[in-house]
């Protein structure tokens, strides 16, 4: 179920999708010309690939737990904790357990919002 952009003034609900995770997919929730923000979702065992962002990045674990691995540093992320990834860093992301994530990316000045903010 994809979540309708944020506007300006309007609140967005975050909160554990609890028995839909199994059924639900990552979605865009906002972009705009500096910031960005999606819900992933992703099964136990599912990962996203080594990866770099041109921003600097937060990940919000909402529920289940993940890993990441940056460099050579790994973290595991549980409900309610939140790491942060500096920008042009290789970081790669493996499900736990069924997870919601909501990631964050600050673009940087000249960046337009318009264009995917990934390599």
């Amino acid at each position: 179920m994809a979540l309708d952009h944020a506007l300006p003034g309007r609140p967005i609900d975050i909160a554990p999708l609890g028995a839909a995770l199994r059924e639900s997919a990552t979605c865009a929730i906002l972009k705009t010309r500096s910031l960005e923000l999606m819900r992933v979702v992703l099964r136990a065992g599912e990962a996203l690939p080594p990866h770099y962002v041109r921003g600097e990045l937060t990940l919000l674990c909402i529920e289940g737990a993940a890993e990441v691995t940056m460099d050579a540093a790994t973290c595991q992320l549980r409900a309610n904790q939140l790491v942060l990834l500096p920008a042009q860093v290789q970081h790669a992301v493996r499900a736990l357990e069924d997870t919601s994530l909501l990631l964050t990316i600050q673009l940087p000045v000249g960046s337009p919002g318009s264009a995917s903010s990934t390599n």
